[in-house]
């Protein structure tokens, strides 16, 4: 029996607002431990929480960004559960009447475009952080004492629920990537797992493959990279399919991923939603963001996403790890777009901001595409030299290709054959071991040209000339 996978992704977004979601608190989760607190954030008896509005105002054009619908009437709920790292034995979240519904991201994929459904994005606040002490890497497990600092209890934070419509593990690290920088270029958060401002929980089932069955999930916790869920979720899925072809079943379950041990230990049975009790918070009014703000205004201010840059990118025919690569960055994907309408080949002109722009720490979002186009376009023609000069400067104001493309390459074999023949000779073991078979040292001889001609000779007619003289 062949099987498939059906996965769901939970990711937690801290939003970059100056104070916390219902207190007036700076945010900074960061900064000496418990020293951004308050009685509201700190539940001291008789404290009532206001709600931050830019938060909402964020979490409303993330739902616009994802597709959403936003909801004529959204309610804050209490979501109790008993922890150390939450001081009210209840969660101010959203349950069964969030901002945003019924979203949709498309994903490109090497398959194509998958459509992944976005079930809900609601606003809640984030609890404290427990630091465990004497566990292997912080972790509860072997922690021999827990501290508990309340700088980050009250911090703005987005809960993105997608429906299971992920089949593999490298479709969910995609995915991951792609929301992660749909929230960073929306400026809502700076979306960074290292400091715990993105956050993810991954649901994992299997069934049978061609099945609409919705078989019994475990629940992932620990992601803290992109790799690591791919991994953890691999793992899962062949314990999954293991433990049903030995005849067992599959325990609902919360599984605390290790990613040094290539494990997932059990934590505790999944909770569902009755566990929580949630009723409506009664200290907050509904929010109703129709009255409260202009869709249309903020539909009009997001930027393309990053979903629909990448879609057209790969119409240009570029493989999807170079328009990945490209996508990372807006400015990236419009240089390249420009030195393609200036007759570059797609592949070209991808490989060339990629492999010369980048490394060299040239800030796309300044360079005069139409101009390093030109300089592209004569690469063969000018010296290497001029040619890297010409691309570290093309960030510079009033940037001309036309003094690069003044230097030009040797190209007369008048000139270029004295040297290659005497190359030859002075390298006669290499010429013999080349006619063995090792062509592999031909980019040697190149090199050696180029370097006795500094830089200047023509790299192709070095080639071709001698591939002739090692071919006699």
């Amino acid at each position: 029996m062949s099987w498939e996978a059906v996965i769901g992704l939970e990711i937690h977004v801290q939003l970059k607002t100056r104070t916390k979601m219902f207190c007036r608190c700076a945010v900074g989760a960061l900064d000496a431990p418990n020293t951004r607190t308050c009685p509201i954030c700190l539940a001291h008896p008789g404290t009532l929480p206001v709600p931050n509005r830019q938060a909402v105002e964020w979490t409303i054009r993330l739902g616009l960004g994802l597709g959403c619908e936003i909801a004529e009437h959204a309610v804050f709920h209490r979501k109790h559960y008993f922890y150390p790292d939450n001081p009210k034995g209840y969660q101010i979240s959203q349950y069964d009447e969030p901002l945003c519904i019924d979203g949709l991201v498309r994903l490109p994929g090497p398959d194509g475009v998958a459509e992944i459904g976005i079930t809900r994005a609601h606003l809640e606040e984030d609890a404290a952080k427990t630091l465990h002490v004497g566990g292997a890497e912080g972790r509860i497990h072997g922690a021999t004492a827990s501290l508990v600092d309340f700088n980050r209890g009250g911090t703005p934070l987005v809960e993105i629920v997608t429906e299971p419509h992920i089949r593999t593990a490298d479709q969910a690290r995609r995915f991951l990537q792609l929301l992660r920088q749909t929230v960073v270029e929306l400026g809502i958060s700076d979306a960074e797992m290292e400091k715990g401002s993105l956050r993810f929980d991954v649901n994992v089932s299997v069934r049978p493959a061609g099945s609409d069955e919705l078989r019994t999930r475990t629940e992932l916790k620990n992601m803290n990279s992109f790799a690591f869920a791919a991994r953890g979720i691999e793992r899962e899925i062949d314990r999954q399919i293991a433990t049903y072809e030995s005849g067992g079943q599959v325990e609902q379950e919360t599984l605390h991923f290790d990613p040094n041990r290539e494990d997932a230990p059990p934590l505790r049975s999944k909770e569902e939603a009755e566990d929580y009790r949630y009723f409506p918070e009664p200290d907050l009014v509904p929010i109703e963001p129709l009255r409260e703000w202009s869709l249309e205004e903020l539909r009009g201010e997001l930027p393309e996403s990053p979903s629909a840059r990448l879609e057209r990118v790969l119409a240009t025919g570029l493989d999807l790890r170079d328009a990945e690569a490209l996508n990372l960055e807006p400015a990236r994907v419009t240089l390249f777009e420009t030195i393609r309408d200036a007759g570059v080949e797609s592949k070209a002109a991808a490989a060339f901001v990629l492999n010369d722009v980048a490394p060299q720490g040239v800030d796309p979002a300044r360079v005069d595409g139409a101009e390093l186009a030109k300089v592209l376009r004569e690469r063969d023609q000018i010296p290497r030299a001029a040619f890297d000069a010409a691309v570290a400067a093309s960030a510079t104001e009033g940037f001309s290709a036309d003094e690069y493309l003044r230097e030009r390459t040797v190209a007369d074999t008048s000139e270029l054959d004295p040297v290659i023949d005497r190359i030859l000779s002075e390298n006669e073991q290499q010429v013999e071991a080349y006619r063995g078979g090792k062509e592999g040292l031909l980019g040697f001889f190149v090199g050696q040209v180029m370097r006795e001609t500094r830089g200047k000779a023509n790299p192709k007619v070095v080639n071709e000339r001698l591939r002739e003289k090692l071919a006699g």
